[in-house]
């Protein structure tokens, strides 16, 4: 049926029919008084969501811009960087500070896995010299369905005396994260994930620990540049011509979200996550990530049976009930396939998703009882 797409994958998430409608309206003046107003507004409940009470810098970029603008205003040639990669995008971080002349050392594990945080503190404690400046990692690996206890880590960084560098892009608005409590030094996000509005917008807060080493960088970025951007946004202005409609949208999105709350937020997505994971397992097909303990609330990864492939599974999912999932990325393609289950999603979206889900399946030729993934998520929302 035409114009009843449903995503559910990583991202771009679904959007709020109300942040649709204020995307829409004719862009005003970036520079005028009455967008300065919305800016200032935006500001301070952007410091709400990632809990902090220091600026947070909006780009019209994607994740990776902020990725980028993280480390190109931290990074001197031959720093030594140490990045903890437990997917694609933790080793995009490598990636990138590599491409600004870092010295780069890698602890990664097998996809699938989150970071053992005593093999980090093994690790920091080699480094006698106290070498290592910045410490990269990912809190919700959207390649895999994994999260890394970020807390546990960024303690562990804290105690060596390295900066850590935190992705949040699929995490926040989605599960709990804490930079201001648990002393995160750098954290970004994007726009199309936990936070309702479609791509092109990213976010970047720093601590004064992270200010302090942004004031030794040599050759900080001229666009993303944090001391240029942080100037703008304590004047209800930005650096440069942002997305205008946006950042209007943002505006509303914000708003729903301190609406629901934080609390209920994370709560919302952990709870379908849950029975989600619980739906999969009735099914009869079999999780990426086994272990509760570190499977993520954004997006659940998924092994199809044997006889048939990922491709086909999309296929049908798409074609005949216009939900759209996403395949695995890189070594991972069309080994797994990944349900999103970030942003605006609630519980009839799950019980949409999971019986689509089971008549795909059913078509395919996987034998199993039919209803068993649908009664068992149903059970699993309906748990206290």
């Amino acid at each position: 049926m035409k114009d009843k797409t449903f995503l559910m994958i990583p991202g771009p998430t679904p959007v709020p029919e109300r942040v649709l409608l204020e995307t829409a309206k004719h862009p005003m003046g970036h520079r005028s008084s009455e967008f300065s107003k919305i800016l200032e507004a935006v500001y301070q409940d952007l410091k709400y969501v990632f809990q902090t009470k220091n600026d947070v810098i909006v780009y019209t970029a994607s994740g990776t811009g902020a990725m980028d603008a993280a480390l190109s205003n931290l990074i001197n040639e031959g720093d030594k960087v140490l990045s903890l990669v437990i997917g694609n995008f933790g080793s995009r971080w490598a990636k990138i500070a590599a491409a600004l002349g870092a010295d780069v050392d890698k602890i990664e594990v097998e996809a699938g896995q989150a970071i053992n945080p005593e093999d980090l503190r093994a690790k920091l404690n080699q480094d006698n010299e106290k070498k290592i400046k910045i410490v990269t990692l990912t809190q919700n690996e959207t390649s895999t369905g994994v999260t890394n206890d970020v807390k546990t880590l960024v303690k562990i960084i804290r105690e060596h005396g390295a900066l850590s560098v935190v992705d949040g892009v699929t995490s926040l608005g989605a599960m709990e994260c804490k930079p201001d409590e648990w002393g995160i030094d750098v954290l970004i996000s994007g726009s199309q994930k936990g936070f309702m509005i479609p791509p092109g917008l990213s976010f970047l807060v720093a601590n004064e620990r992270a200010w302090e080493v942004h004031k030794q960088c040599k050759r900080p970025d001229f666009y993303f540049n944090w001391t240029t951007n942080r100037k703008s946004v304590l004047e209800n202005s930005t650096a440069f011509t942002p997305n205008v409609s946006l950042i209007c949208g943002l505006k509303v999105a914000l708003e729903m979200m301190k609406e629901e709350g934080l609390e209920n937020i994370i709560k919302r997505h952990t709870k379908i996550a849950k029975a989600l994971r619980s739906a999969i397992r009735a099914i009869g097909l079999k999780l990426f990530v086994e272990d509760d303990s570190i499977a993520s609330t954004s997006i659940t990864a998924i092994l199809p049976p044997d006889g048939i492939s990922v491709p086909e599974i999309r296929k049908v999912l798409k074609n005949d009930y216009d939900i759209v999932v996403a395949n695995g990325q890189n070594a991972l393609k069309d080994k797994i396939f990944r349900m999103g289950t970030l942003g605006f999603v609630s519980e009839r979206d799950a019980i949409t998703a999971i019986g689509s889900l089971e008549a795909t399946m059913h078509k395919l030729g996987h034998k199993f009882e039919l209803g068993a993934g649908v009664a068992a998520l149903i059970k699993e929302l309906n748990r206290g």
